[in-house]
């Protein structure tokens, strides 16, 4: 049977993930401190008033809109306008995920074999969609300064690597796993590259509204966009409802070439018209009460990262500087007895993310904030860190 080379992936499971299986089918019990799927991490939801809009009678009338339902972009237009955001309802396009809103930007911009700029270290997602969609990735790197800058996005790399084969930049605001924003700095140079060069910004914003220290960060739909602009988002992360399936495209920038990518979006959205009506019909509800779960989130957030900075004071790691999102890297020692960090924690019972898997050198570990604080501390506390 002959398959697409598209799906030629090695799907044995890695060494790392064998490991844990191998220690879960022995009877160990295990503490997860990479949790991120807020639905499992013990916060509280008012099922009730989450479920009842999907039971609206509305829902049962069948209306293909390809850029999804009015009511529904209006709600996420008003969820930019809370940012101070002004996105038009016909620039606004809904879709089931994130990937797919990627996939539906790869399609519009890209022919076979065009190239799309992505951060390193980045979540490995991209090569996937990027794969399927006959895209090629090239990677700029993004660069640490322990002494107080934090992360940064290398300009002049960047700037090297935009050839004549690339349609777009992908930056994440804030990135993951590294936590830092985009700054003002840094987004007029990456819009100017954009705007000279003739290519498309896009700028996934999915833990936009989790900054850390109460600081807000502007969303790339707001204030002036010389530049193509598509800004991606979605309940997953602004709801915490990932199991819900909802996300969006904003599109900004010159008013010419925004109107036209968005009559090419809706014929992209109508051949597949994934969107379904009760996820349509509950988005205005979902949107407006965010900060019923946006605040149990702040408030894990900042107890682990507290009880974090206790555990690492002596010991010989380092958490790197985070400005949001819900992913913390630490720098802990590249092995233990021989063994890799990570592998170590594991046989003390800790499940840790090999930063490896987000392109991070060794010696580097990826840890979620949204752990429960009870398996939080205590993982914390049989981390080989000492």
């Amino acid at each position: 049977m002959h398959f697409s080379k598209r799906t030629d992936w090695e799907l044995e499971l890695n060494e790392f993930a064998g490991a844990i299986d191998a220690a879960k089918y022995s009877g160990v019990e295990l503490l997860d401190l990479t949790l991120s799927n807020p639905t499992a991490c013990g916060f509280e939801y008012d099922a009730v008033d989450l479920l009842a809009p999907l039971s609206e009678p509305a829902a049962m009338q069948y209306a293909a809109e390809p850029l999804g339902a009015i009511p529904a972009r209006e709600a996420v237009r008003r969820y930019y306008q809370d940012v101070n955001g002004d996105v038009a309802l016909e620039n606004l396009c809904l879709t089931t995920s994130t990937s797919e809103a990627y996939s539906f930007l790869f399609r519009l911009l890209c022919d076979v074999g065009d190239e799309v700029l992505i951060a390193r270290p980045s979540y490995p997602l991209f090569d996937f969609i990027a794969r399927l969609d006959d895209v090629r990735l090239r990677e700029y790197p993004l660069l640490y300064d322990p002494n107080g800058a934090g992360w940064s996005i290398d300009l002049h790399a960047l700037e090297a690597e935009v050839s004549a084969k690339t349609r777009a930049i992908v930056v994440v605001h804030p990135n993951n796993p590294t936590g830092n924003f985009v700054s003002e700095v840094e987004r007029a140079a990456v819009v100017r590259i954009c705007a000279d060069r003739g290519i498309a910004l896009i700028v996934d914003e999915v833990f936009l509204d989790y900054a850390l220290l109460g600081e807000a960060w502007r969303s790339f739909a707001t204030g002036d966009m010389p530049a193509l602009c598509f800004v991606l988002s979605g309940i997953s992360k602004v709801c915490g409802l990932p199991q819900m399936k909802s996300s969006w495209i904003a599109a900004c920038g010159p008013e010419t070439q925004a109107r036209e990518a968005m009559q090419r979006l809706e014929v992209i959205a109508d051949t597949f018209l994934s969107m379904n009506a009760p996820i349509q019909q509950a988005m205005p509800q979902w949107l407006s009460n965010r900060g019923q779960i946006q605040d149990q989130i702040r408030e894990r957030m900042e107890t682990n990262l507290d009880l974090l900075e206790e555990r690492l004071n002596g010991s010989s790691a380092e958490m790197l500087a985070i400005q949001g999102g819900w992913t913390s890297v630490l720098r802990v020692p590249r092995d233990i007895d021989g063994k890799k960090f990570a592998f170590a924690a594991l046989e003390r019972g800790v499940v840790v993310q090999p930063g490896e898997f987000y392109g991070l050198p060794n010696g580097r570990i990826v840890l979620s904030l949204l752990t429960p604080t009870a398996v939080w501390s205590k993982g914390l506390a049989q981390l080989p860190l000492d």
